[in-house]
């Protein structure tokens, strides 16, 4: 059996085709196929309030070429998730609708609650008993929060600000003192707060930090790594550190946003797992199977 999912983001669309792996019971999804395009949809957004026609395009296109190589992989269920980009356009439903007429694809206009749910539905495999966690997603227009006790999550907040929203300039003054007094208010005076990364930014700055046994890195370890890459150029990391163009811009606006939750939550360690949305999205493939 194998089974797809699409998660159309803010900065960029992926696709992972995916066998399902059954050992004695045991249930696994091995990838063999993974496709990453940017599309770049928050820039229109965050700026005019409405994806642009050229836009609209380029996602009928990008999905048609989804389509086609999940035909070719036989896939047997796939369900497409966008997120806040999508979602907050004017014409976000009149462009799900046209896929759908044009293409029979559904799209799925998923809320931050919704995207917070599916992503703890993989991450809580990752948890130990007895710790503290704060699971921080930052996507390209929104932030996921998440905090839990052992494998329980005890509460979660959506936030409107992501790495291209805030890149563009278009992220409310008020965002960042609501995260914080959110964070405080949940956290209280917990110590040892973990955190846990999600999202292609900080996995991209992990790669420049060395981990202790358990994978994890300190706060300041992350600092310095992303002060050393602050020091490139967009086109030095790109063509120096062979960053992805959608990549090199925002990484730094996306670091900020980590940073602040952890440090607002007097959280010195982060671990970044390798999972994301689109693994919560094919969990559930596989569940309404």
């Amino acid at each position: 059996m194998k089974i797809a999912a699409i998660d159309i983001g803010s900065n960029a669309a992926r696709m992972q085709i995916s066998s399902v792996l059954n050992d004695e019971g045991r249930i696994s999804f091995k990838k063999v196929e993974y496709v990453r395009f940017a599309l770049r949809l928050g820039h229109d957004v965050f700026t005019s309030g409405r994806i642009e026609n050229e836009s609209e395009a380029r996602i009928k296109k990008l999905l048609l070429v989804y389509k086609l190589l999940m035909e070719l992989h036989q896939v047997d269920a796939y369900l497409i998730c966008a997120t806040s980009a999508l979602r907050e356009a004017e014409n976000g439903l009149n462009i799900c609708e046209r896929v759908k007429l044009e293409l029979g694809m559904d799209i799925h206009l998923i809320s931050g609650e919704k995207e917070a749910e599916m992503i703890n539905n993989v991450i809580v495999n990752e948890l130990e008993d007895n710790q503290v966690y704060l699971h921080i997603d930052v996507g390209g227009g929104s932030t996921e929060l998440n905090l839990y006790n052992g494998k329980i999550k005890e509460t979660s907040q959506s936030f409107k600000i992501g790495s291209v929203r805030l890149m563009e300039g278009k992220v409310a003054k008020d965002i960042w003192k609501k995260m914080n007094t959110w964070i405080q208010d949940n956290v209280h005076n917990r110590k040892d707060v973990i955190a846990i990364g999600t999202g292609g930014n900080i996995s991209k700055l992990f790669e420049f930090v060395e981990k202790d046994e358990k994978g994890m890195a300190t706060l300041e370890q992350l600092d310095v790594a992303l002060k050393y890459l602050s020091k490139f150029t967009i086109e030095e990391k790109i063509n120096k550190l062979k960053m992805n163009p959608d990549r090199a811009d925002v990484i730094e606006y996306a670091s900020e946003i980590y940073f602040s939750a952890m440090k607002w939550a007097r959280s010195t360690k982060m671990f970044v797992p390798d999972l994301g949305l689109k693994d919560g999205i094919m969990l559930e493939v596989y569940q309404n199977l």
